[in-house]
């Protein structure tokens, strides 16, 4: 089927995606080019494939062929695109996690997004993020997670709450803070099963969720206090990999 004007019925529908509130009352989300797209068919959970009709399509997958202005009021880039999915999110368990991250309101999609890439990349088994972290389908999110979103369990949740869960399975959890009595990474010995809390970009974790965590750690650094949030996780989640007892 061919698609040629932005005022077709279903485009106009689509492109509605383009807003959490839509994502979260339809079940779908949009993800661009050829990379994400295939993770998504890799996944099954690819539901819509739209392809601009100047190329072939790349995929053993039926798509809409489209105009480039078609191709463009679907997607979020400045420039032309030229292919865009439309994917139902996953629904996994919530429980039997031994290997996890909690986010406390990170709110730069870009900063989720490499977190659950880098968790995905170094084992982590799912990740958890507060109501107010930036959307998990935001299309930055989706772009800087690389495909990773569609291979880890992600859910949102009270985190004071879940770390309370936690704990009742004897998981040690560690929050990452700039605090008098956090201890330096190199000190931590990690159990099989732990838990590591991240915080906002400005403010940190909420002194609350510190206070209810087992420990403090932080980074070992020669100059600046901090790092970036989503450079902090990958450090702290490849050290807890591959320094176990």
């Amino acid at each position: 089927m061919k698609i040629e004007s932005i005022q077709n019925k279903k485009i106009k529908e689509r492109t509605k995606l383009h807003t959490k509130k839509e994502r979260d009352k339809t079940g779908l989300f949009i993800v661009e080019g050829e990379h994400l797209i295939q993770e998504a068919i890799h996944a099954n959970v690819l539901k819509e494939l739209y392809i601009l009709d100047t190329i072939e399509n790349p995929f053993d997958f039926p798509c809409f062929e489209c105009t480039q202005s078609v191709i463009n009021k679907l997607s979020n880039q400045v420039s032309n695109a030229k292919m865009i999915g439309v994917c139902q999110k996953q629904t996994y368990k919530n429980d039997n996690y031994s290997k996890v991250l909690l986010l406390d309101d990170v709110q730069d999609p870009g900063n989720v997004g490499t977190i659950i890439r880098s968790a995905y990349s170094f084992g982590i088994d799912c990740i958890y993020l507060s109501n107010k972290c930036a959307d998990l389908y935001n299309l930055k999110t989706i772009q800087s997670s690389q495909g990773a979103l569609f291979h880890l369990p992600v859910f949102v949740c009270d985190i004071k709450e879940k770390i309370k869960q936690l704990q009742k399975k004897n998981i040690k959890v560690y929050a990452t803070a700039l605090h008098q009595k956090a201890k330096m990474l190199q000190e931590i010995v990690p159990e099989n099963s732990f838990a590591i809390v991240l915080g906002n970009e400005g403010s940190g974790i909420k002194q609350e969720i510190v206070d209810s965590c087992d420990e403090c750690i932080q980074i070992e650094m020669n100059q600046f206090e901090s790092l970036n949030v989503a450079i902090a996780a990958s450090i702290c989640i490849y050290y807890f990999q591959y320094n176990k007892k």
